[in-house]
């Protein structure tokens, strides 16, 4: 059967032959890889142009911010989760008492999808009640999808740094769930701490490092549960990461 053309096999069987549990297993076996992973690879494609966009200063961090939301809100998550291979992924999970797990997600090569995308990638596991703890970015554009489980979510502008501590203002304190997407730039909601709520969760990221060449990229950890100052402003002040996952992850 694995010889029949795709028409061939959607006239001849598909609607009177097979049943679900066959079906499934074809799926498994890749039979309709070739419809599905144009889908995909073509999101991930415009994600990687954005990027380059980004980093070659044809596109404004607030821009790649607002059209790679617009991108992840389109994704068809079935097809990435099976691009990704989310249920080995998931079977596979053993989670941390602390913190998130980090999965480097290795994308299958398919034509059209570069071999050296712009971005990095993975995929953040956590227990109920762990946390991702709570950072901003130095010269880095990221952006969250849920896959699975809620998430309390948080973002903060970054507005000021100092010696010893950041000020920043919360701006999004919401629940995310299955499809919920945020962005990060060093302009627009740079620090973010997301939660889980329910039993285990799990969240497509990626990131896009040196937006400005020559600088330096990483993760600052901080406290937001700082100083309350006039005008909503927070004194959330720095953190080492041994220490943001004590008090937080």
């Amino acid at each position: 059967m694995h010889h029949l053309s795709r028409r061939q096999f959607a006239h001849g069987t598909l609607g009177s032959l097979l049943t679900f549990s066959l079906l499934e297993t074809l799926f498994q076996a890749d039979v309709f890889a070739q419809e599905i992973k144009p889908i995909t690879t073509r999101w991930l494609a415009d994600l990687h142009q954005l990027g380059l966009d980004l980093r070659g200063e044809k596109l404004k961090p607030l821009d790649w911010q607002s059209k790679t939301e617009e991108l992840f809100r389109q994704v068809d998550l079935p097809e990435l989760l099976q691009f990704i291979d989310f249920e080995k992924l998931v079977g596979q999970s053993v989670l941390p008492d602390q913190g998130e797990r980090s999965y480097r997600v290795k994308f299958p090569e398919v034509a059209g999808l570069p071999t050296q995308l712009v971005f990095g990638h993975q995929v953040f596991a956590l227990k109920k009640d762990r946390s991702v703890a709570p950072h901003g970015h130095d010269n880095m554009a990221t952006a969250f999808l849920i896959l699975q489980g809620e998430f309390h979510g948080r973002h903060y502008d970054r507005l000021e740094d100092h010696k010893d501590y950041y000020l920043i203002r919360p701006t999004i304190d919401e629940k995310f769930g299955v499809g919920s997407v945020s962005t990060v730039s060093d302009l627009k909601d740079n620090v973010h701490w997301f939660r889980a709520t329910s039993q285990t969760a799990f969240i497509f990221n990626i990131h896009v490092m040196n937006v400005v060449a020559g600088k330096r990229s990483g993760r600052v950890y901080v406290d937001p549960n700082g100083e309350k100052l006039a005008n909503g402003l927070i004194r959330a002040h720095k953190l080492g990461h041994s220490e943001a996952y004590k008090l937080y992850g």
